[in-house]
C-alpha cells in the first residue's frame, strides 16, 4: 500500500510536506501541491480516512438503512439520494436489515463505529433501545416510517390518503366486496394504510363485512401470492383488490397472471408504487404512484443543511408527500363472473 512516506522518498521530500500538500496547506506552494498530486496519482496513492478521522476530519459518508434492497421504491431512492449527496461531494452507503432489529443495531453500531457523517432510516417497526442511543449521537432522519422514539425528523408519504383515494376508487365503480393486502399494524405505514382502506369503505357507506384485510409481511412476494390464493378460494371472493406494498402486488400479480384470472372482467386491482413493468401488465395496472424523485431530494437536502450547519439541536421537521393514483386499465365496474378458482 502505497503512503505518503513512499511519495516523500520519490520526490525527495519530507513526509510532513507531502501531508501538507495533500491537503491543500497554503503554506506549500502551487508548483510543489502539483508535484506531489501527481505523484500520488501515478503511484495509486489513497489516502486513509480513518487516519484522518482520528485527527478529527469529518466523513463524508451518509448511510441509507433500509429494511430491502429488492422493494425497488427502496433501491430507487437509493439511486436518486446517491446522486444528491454526490453533487455534494458526500457518498452514500447502504445498509439492509431485513426489518431485522437486531440486524438494524448490529449495522447502526458499525455505522457508529467508522463514524458516519448522517444516517437516513427506514426503521423496524420497534427499534432496540441502544439503536435509539446511537442515532441521538449522530445527525439522522426517519424516512417513509417514523417512530417516536427516534426522533421528529421525517420525511413520508400520506399513507392514509393514498389507500383511501385508491379504495374510494373502487367503491365509485360500484364494488362492494373488496380485500386489502397490506403490512401489519406494527408498522406505521401498515396502521395508516389500513385506516385509509377502512375510512373509504366507511365513507362510501359499505358494511364493515364490505372489506377484508389480509395482513403480513410487506417486503414478501410470497405472501403476496398466497393471501391473493386464498381470498379466491371463498365462497364469496372478493371482485375488487387493493394493495399496500410493492412486493405484495409483484406477488398478486404473479398468482393471477399463474392462474389466468381476468383482470379487470373478473377481479379489478389497485397496486402500489408504479414499477415500470406495471403500465404493460395485463390491460395496464391502476395503482399508488409514489413521489420518490420529491422525497429523495428533500432527503438529500435536509441532510446537507444539517451537516453544513451543524446547530447544536435538531428541531421537529416534517415532509409529507401525497401519492397520486393512476388509472390504467385493471379497475372497471363488477358485473363478470367470479374470479376463476385456483386449480
Amino acid at each position: 500500500m502505497i503512503t505518503t512516506k513512499d511519495i516523500a522518498e520519490r520526490l525527495g521530500l519530507s513526509v510532513s510536506t507531502v501531508g501538507r500538500a495533500l491537503s491543500d496547506d497554503s503554506r506549500i506552494s502551487e508548483e510543489t501541491k502539483f508535484r506531489v498530486r501527481q505523484a500520488a496519482s501515478e503511484m495509486g496513492y489513497v489516502g486513509n480516512r480513518a487516519a484522518r478521522m482520528m485527527r478529527g476530519a469529518s466523513s463524508n459518508v451518509v448511510a441509507l438503512v433500509i429494511p430491502d434492497i429488492r422493494n425497488s421504491f427502496y433501491s430507487t431512492i437509493a439511486h436518486e439520494l446517491s446522486k444528491n449527496m454526490e453533487a455534494e461531494g458526500y457518498q452514500l452507503m447502504l445498509s439492509e436489515t431485513d426489518d431485522d432489529r437486531m440486524v438494524e443495531l448490529r449495522h447502526l453500531r458499525e455505522l457508529s463505529a467508522t463514524r458516519v457523517a448522517g444516517v437516513i432510516i427506514v426503521p423496524t417497526a420497534r427499534p432496540h433501545s441502544d439503536s435509539v442511543k446511537l442515532l441521538r449521537a449522530m445527525p439522522h432522519l426517519q424516512l417513509l416510517r417514523r417512530h417516536p422514539s427516534l426522533g421528529a425528523q421525517w420525511f413520508g408519504v400520506d399513507d392514509r390518503e393514498a389507500l383511501r383515494r385508491a379504495t374510494a376508487h373502487l367503491v365509485e365503480l360500484g364494488h362492494t366486496r373488496i380485500a386489502y393486502l397490506g403490512g401489519p399494524v406494527e408498522l406505521p405505514t401498515g396502521a395508516e394504510r389500513l385506516e385509509g382502506f377502512r375510512s373509504a369503505l366507511q365513507e362510501g357507506g359499505l358494511p364493515d363485512d364490505a372489506g377484508r384485510a389480509e395482513l403480513g409481511p410487506p417486503s414478501s412476494v410470497d405472501h403476496g401470492r398466497q393471501a391473493v390464493r386464498r381470498l379466491l378460494k371463498e365462497p364469496d371472493a372478493p371482485t375488487a383488490l387493493v394493495l399496500g406494498s410493492i412486493q405484495l402486488t409483484l406477488g398478486v400479480l404473479e398468482e393471477l397472471s399463474q392462474q389466468g384470472v381476468k383482470v379487470p372482467g373478473e377481479l379489478s386491482v389497485v397496486g402500489f408504487g408504479d414499477e415500470p413493468g406495471f403500465s404493460w401488465w395485463g390491460p395496464g395496472l391502476t395503482t399508488v404512484g409514489l413521489p420518490i424523485q420529491e422525497m429523495a431530494t428533500g432527503c438529500a437536502l435536509w441532510m446537507m443543511r444539517r451537516l453544513k450547519t451543524k446547530p447544536s439541536n435538531d428541531g421537529p421537521y416534517t415532509s409529507v408527500s401525497p401519492g397520486s393514483l393512476v388509472l390504467r386499465g385493471s379497475t372497471a365496474p363488477p358485473g363478470g363472473p367470479t374470479p376463476s378458482r385456483p386449480r
